[in-house]
């Protein structure tokens, strides 16, 4: 259960949080002059893909937590893109902190039921259809060239343990976080004063998990999974991702996620050929937080 005030939303959630404020220093060389989000896969930027995705989904607000390079984000996105009113938080500290000092940023700004997304990510637009509900968690069974945090999940698809890394601790299957979540309200609540509580002593380095891992173990969070197992995503570090990505997400992916853009007559697609230079073929492997 949940500390919460006993009310559990159960309506769909139209609020999404994309953290965005990281260097991205593992992509470089194409993030020395753009921030990750803006990265081409197959002719279409991952913030394009992701905001084309929400508004098929119905979303009407997106608040962005920017920092390296956010008037390139703020040029993109505008105020409004289809249906989506866009906000902005701007972290000063985006050089210095972690992913958990970005969501921390966001707090006085979400109110209501979100969808928390990372900006490093791309997947098929029809995987958010289960994640637009409250209190829940996008996850893939663990597989060899994944790393990052993990669950464990229980007989009722719900998290039983939540893990900030990928070391297995025990006999029961594992499952990669594909760093998509939706919270309800009172989630979100408890999910705030803990970060208060993180940043306050200082814990601006950690990833914004730990406060996950934390509350899933004192029994104040409770989520469902939500399978992403042998579906197209990826989550893109590194060159060696990006090509990866590329591989998955076919240019016929691409024509279609731009159709479906190009329903919505307020979706303006704005490339980036005249401002970020197209992303270079290169073998080195570099690899940073969001």
């Amino acid at each position: 259960m949940n500390l919460n005030d006993g009310n559990h939303d159960d309506k769909r959630v139209t609020t999404a949080v994309l953290l965005a404020a990281g260097m991205g220093n593992r992509l470089y060389p194409l993030t020395q002059n753009a921030p990750k989000c803006l990265t081409i896969v197959n002719g279409m930027s991952i913030l394009e893909r992701l905001v084309s995705s929400l508004n098929q989904h119905g979303f009407k607000r997106l608040v962005v937590v920017t920092g390296y390079l956010e008037k390139q984000i703020r040029d993109f996105l505008g105020n409004w893109m289809g249906g989506i009113k866009i906000e902005y938080v701007f972290s000063r500290r985006y050089e210095t902190t972690n992913n958990i000092y970005s969501l921390w940023m966001a707090r006085k700004r979400i109110h209501e039921p979100f969808l928390l997304v990372e900006s490093d990510l791309i997947f098929q637009g029809s995987l958010l259809d289960d994640m637009c509900y409250p209190d829940r968690i996008a996850v893939a069974r663990m597989q060899p060239w994944m790393n990052g945090s993990t669950v464990t999940i229980n007989q009722s698809k719900q998290v039983k343990t939540f893990q900030s890394g990928t070391a297995d601790l025990s006999n029961e299957i594992r499952y990669k976080t594909v760093n998509i979540y939706s919270f309800s309200r009172s989630s979100w609540f408890a999910i705030a004063k803990r970060l208060d509580q993180y940043i306050s002593a200082g814990r601006v380095h950690d990833y914004y998990e730990t406060v996950l891992a934390d509350l899933v173990a004192d029994g104040g969070l409770s989520l469902q999974r939500v399978s992403f197992d042998s579906k197209p995503w990826y989550e893109i570090d590194t060159l060696k991702d990006l090509a990866k990505a590329e591989k998955l997400f076919l240019s016929s992916d691409h024509a279609a996620v731009e159709s479906a853009a190009r329903s919505h007559p307020q979706y303006l697609i704005k490339k980036l050929i005249n401002a970020v230079p197209a992303p270079r073929k290169t073998t080195g492997v570099l690899n940073a937080t969001t």
